[in-house]
């Protein structure tokens, strides 16, 4: 991965991370008839003063995801005891580079500093490259909090204890 760092962004950064996590679920197919979503993914200013976001940085944004605490706005899963993770996205152009697993791993060191035992969260089904990587670091499927937020969208649920 050679110098990427993994840190909070900065102001001047929001912009540019939340066009990375635009970017990265778009080139996948993400945001094809989810009207809106594009706009909370951009909305980093947001995410900062309601939950905590890590970046991942080469001279310029290469990835991005939000920590979440249970009851927290952006929280959709997690319970007491646990913390979350969402919106995890690698800019197309840094793929294979390790910076998903990066992030993913900085997530987990969060949950360790922080006391929490259990890192869970929620992945569209087709989100396939990702459930790889999850499963590749531990975690494991999470069947019964599987959830659909709207009738066309099915989230599957991970969970790794820490």
């Amino acid at each position: 991965m050679g110098d990427v760092e993994i840190r909070p962004p900065r102001p001047e950064e929001y912009a540019a991370a939340g066009e990375v996590t635009v970017q990265a679920y778009d080139v996948d197919g993400h945001l094809a008839g989810d009207v809106g979503y594009d706009a909370e993914l951009r909305d980093i200013a947001r995410r900062v003063e309601l939950a905590e976001v890590l970046v991942a940085v080469d001279g310029e944004v290469l990835g991005t995801v939000t920590v979440v605490r249970p009851g927290s706005p952006y929280a959709e899963i997690s319970r007491p005891g646990e913390l979350e993770f969402r919106m995890l996205a690698v800019a197309p152009s840094a793929r294979g580079r390790g910076i998903g697993e990066a992030l993913t791993r900085a997530v987990l060191d969060r949950a360790r500093t922080l006391g929490v035992r259990k890192v869970v969260l929620s992945s569209l089904a087709g989100m396939r490259s990702a459930h790889r990587l999850y499963e590749r670091l531990g975690f494991v499927r999470l069947t019964e909090r599987d959830w659909r937020p709207f009738p066309h969208i099915s989230l599957i649920a991970y969970q790794i204890d820490v």
